[in-house]
């Protein structure tokens, strides 16, 4: 019984059954909902699953992950049920110079459903960490597979204070969130991704045009900040974030020129350079 689900009512499994019930549809974009225990990397599930010929949609969503990604490749782990870690599959049609919205598209869908159903004031960190004042509650990863976009979301539910994988992270109890409850946070972000998709595909991927960019700029917490950016190559960039482009890069004024940068680690200078 020590490995059953039922063991800590605080942090209860989820229903493979009632999601498949509630978000997949005739004409829907989720085509098929797997519930697994344990996995190593929901990412390299799907990944094969591309591989498989899977249809768009496919969602694979983990009680337990043992060798998650994050960003700039971070190992990412957190005990069985305390979150939420789940990738889709998305089969865009959009042309490529215009898929790099994709993460962004799916950071902002978490911080929506969040900001709705746990009431937790959410900002984004480019280019999709979800940050509750410097606080990280949950980070995004997309990788391309083929012609396919494997987009995974790590998001933490129930951690407690000594739980953290960094004391930097935090998560919905702790923020006090009117919802804890992983069932319908889920149900709310595969919600918001679908329409924000759908609104992006419509639009053949003009963030402008299906209002992408204007919703992102205003949950932004990076645009306007003075930031300092790790780039590969162990380069640093340090300036003042000024925008977002059409296809989704950071713009930085540094040295009185703009960069635009497609990658980078970015962190939040405070006022006194810390």
């Amino acid at each position: 019984m020590l490995d059953s689900p039922f063991t800590d009512l605080d942090r209860p499994p989820l229903s493979q059954a009632a999601l498949t019930r509630a978000l997949v549809r005739p004409g829907g974009l989720w085509s098929d909902i797997a519930v697994v225990d344990r996995t190593g990397s929901t990412n390299a599930d799907l990944a094969q699953a591309v591989r498989d010929g899977a249809r768009q949609g496919a969602v694979v969503v983990a009680e337990s992950q043992f060798a998650g990604r994050g960003r700039l490749g971070r190992t990412w782990s957190a005990p069985p049920r305390s979150s939420l870690t789940f990738s889709v599959l998305l089969r865009p049609d959009p042309p490529p110079h215009r898929q790099g919205w994709l993460p962004l598209l799916a950071g902002l869908a978490a911080a929506s459903a969040v900001r709705r159903v746990a009431e937790v004031d959410v900002r984004l960190k480019w280019p999709n960490d979800l940050l509750v004042g410097e606080r990280k509650l949950a980070g995004v990863l997309a990788e391309r597979v083929d012609r396919a976009v494997v987009v995974g979301v790590g998001l933490n539910v129930s951690l407690r204070a000594d739980e953290l994988p960094v004391e930097t992270a935090t998560s919905l109890v702790l923020e006090g969130a009117a919802c804890a409850d992983r069932d319908p946070v889920l149900r709310a972000v595969l919600r918001e991704i679908e329409v924000h998709y759908r609104e992006w595909s419509e639009a053949d991927g003009d963030a402008d045009a299906c209002g992408l960019r204007a919703a992102y700029l205003g949950v932004s917490a990076t645009v306007g900040r003075r930031i300092r950016v790790e780039l590969p190559g162990e380069r640093v960039l340090t300036g003042q974030a000024v925008g977002v482009d059409a296809s989704g890069h950071l713009v930085v004024e540094s040295g009185g020129r703009e960069h635009t940068l497609s990658a980078g680690d970015v962190v939040h200078v405070r006022p006194d350079g810390s």
